[in-house]
């Protein structure tokens, strides 16, 4: 299951708070999250299968990051979910990817421009705009009940990179096909903050990337 837990506009000084689980294939290639170098503005991990990201923000405070939707595949879907955080990251709006839901595979996908936080599922209804408190996204809708457990967690832990990290060690999936290949913590404000941490088959820790910059200038 992947995971995304988010704190918004609930701590002084840092109005986006996020620390998430990426589950995936291991034998599906992806890159470290890194800016990029076809969009310099853009931190994120990519899909080196599809071209999308799972999760990523801009260095003017764009941030969006996507789930499946459990037993949501559809072959014929037109597009990657990947690109939905793409899109967005790019300067889509929330209202404008939602007139094409229907091109994806089931999907939910959280963004924010850094005044706004959207939810926005193709096995809900509309996009929904969030108001300031804690959530929690995996493979079903917003706040479902099995995350119940993984929100406490988050709340009751100390915001800063490490302790986030063991909050997403207790949701860490191994298993030799299919387990989580990373987890993120994103800071975000005045001076943001972004850490990934990689796994390998085996569930054993890799290297833990850090990248911090003040707005306005370069990592």
């Amino acid at each position: 299951m992947c995971l995304i837990l988010v704190a918004w506009k609930v701590h002084p000084g840092v109005p986006l708070a996020v620390a998430a689980n990426r589950d995936e294939f291991h034998a599906r290639p992806a890159a470290r999250a890194a800016f990029w170098d076809d969009r310099p503005d853009v931190l994120a991990g990519r899909d080196l299968q599809a071209g999308g990201t799972w999760m990523g923000v801009s260095r003017g405070g764009r941030f969006a990051a996507v789930t499946n939707y459990r037993g949501g595949t559809e072959p014929g879907a037109a597009e990657s979910r990947g690109s939905l955080v793409t899109k967005y990251l790019a300067g889509a709006e929330v209202l404008k990817l939602a007139e094409h839901k229907l091109a994806y595979s089931g999907f939910n996908l959280l963004a924010s421009d850094g005044s706004t936080l959207w939810w926005l599922s193709n096995r809900d209804s509309e996009a929904r705009e969030l108001a300031p408190g804690w959530y929690g996204l995996g493979n079903l809708l917003l706040d479902s009940p099995d995350l119940k457990a993984h929100k406490q967690r988050f709340r009751d832990s100390p915001l800063s990179i490490e302790p986030l990290f063991g909050v997403l060690a207790q949701a860490k999936i191994v298993n030799e096909r299919y387990g989580t290949r990373c987890s993120s913590v994103l800071l975000w404000g005045t001076a943001p903050r972004f850490a990934e941490r990689a796994f390998d088959a085996s569930g054993a820790e890799q290297e833990t990337l850090h990248y911090g910059w003040e707005l306005g200038r370069a990592a």
